[in-house]
């Protein structure tokens, strides 16, 4: 017996090993676990740039707060009564009455106010800026009757002229005359209103005056962090930046009813319902809505602006 075969036989048996063995294989991969299909590996890949979730676009900043032109402002969050008549040169006194709130602090977002006076209403005028009473020409001459009889007390001269009769005065000695007195300085005239002193409200050079490129106040330019102070004792009634134009303002009120205001802080100091003294540091100057830096001042009362150099003492 040969021991190996014919070579036909042997390729023969070869054939079949490589088919059992493609088989095989065909089997095993059906089986066990492969790669996964690229339909899931696609779907498995990291996210490229172009693919990846936009952020959400900022918020836009809460709507300043500018001079009304229909006669009514909606309240927002963080209006003050003060800030919206301050805007609108009101008295805050008057906004109150017009709108019958019991206080300034009783206001709330959505609520609509009048900046007009109703009809009937009184409105709160300074006696300086009341117009003078002028006396007019009666158009009839007036008829000046004499009584028909006057009752007069009794006396020895009113008896003569109702008797006819002639009545001597008695003799009656002079009175001693008063020894003179020296005269007195006159008084000197009080200050304007109630606030009897006022400051500087920083240092710096003057750069704008009332009525041109300050506007409704002064403007002082300096360096930044320059301290801003209280030009008088009183009270903060508004601190925010809710007013167009105004950066960082401050407003504070004082006894007379007069507001002073600071304009375009870089940080302030103080906060709504703080009292504060007269020289007191409130603010740090800075350029908050403003081409440079710099404070913008102005003193109003009852709600009407004022020249701050009217009141501020001459500098030396």
């Amino acid at each position: 017996m040969a021991t190996g075969g014919s070579v036909s036989d042997r390729l023969a048996t070869a054939s079949v090993y490589t088919l059992v063995s493609v088989v095989a294989s065909v089997l095993a991969g059906c089986t066990a676990p492969g790669p996964a299909p690229v339909s899931d590996r696609a779907a498995a890949r990291p996210a490229t740039r172009t693919e990846q979730v936009k952020p959400e676009p900022p918020r836009a900043s809460a709507l300043q707060m500018i001079a009304s032109s229909n006669g009514l402002h909606t309240i927002q969050r963080g209006d003050t009564l003060y800030a919206i008549a301050f805007v609108n040169n009101l008295d805050p006194r008057d906004l109150a009455s017009w709108n019958t709130l019991e206080s300034p602090d009783l206001i709330r977002a959505g609520q609509v106010l009048r900046l007009t006076a109703p009809l009937n209403a009184v409105q709160t005028v300074p006696l300086d800026d009341a117009p003078p009473v002028q006396a007019k020409p009666l158009a009839e001459a007036l008829l000046v009757r004499t009584p028909q009889a006057v009752l007069l007390p009794y006396s020895d001269a009113n008896w003569a002229q109702a008797s006819g009769e002639t009545v001597t005065p008695p003799v009656v000695a002079a009175p001693p005359k008063p020894e003179p007195v020296a005269k007195s300085e006159p008084a000197a005239p009080l200050p304007t209103g109630t606030v009897e002193r006022w400051l500087w409200p920083s240092e710096g050079a003057l750069a704008g005056r009332f009525g041109g490129a300050g506007g409704k106040g002064i403007d002082i330019v300096g360096a930044r962090h320059t301290p801003v102070k209280a030009v008088a004792s009183g009270k903060v009634v508004y601190n925010g930046s809710g007013l167009r134009g105004y950066g960082r303002l401050l407003i504070v009120k004082h006894a007379g009813e007069f507001l002073s205001a600071y304009a375009h802080n870089d940080s302030v100091l103080v906060k709504e319902g703080d009292a504060v003294s007269a020289g007191q540091k409130i603010a740090l100057m800075g350029d908050s809505d403003a081409d440079r830096v710099k404070l913008h001042f102005e003193i109003r009362r009852y709600g009407k602006p004022l020249d701050p150099l009217d009141y501020l003492p001459e500098r030396s």
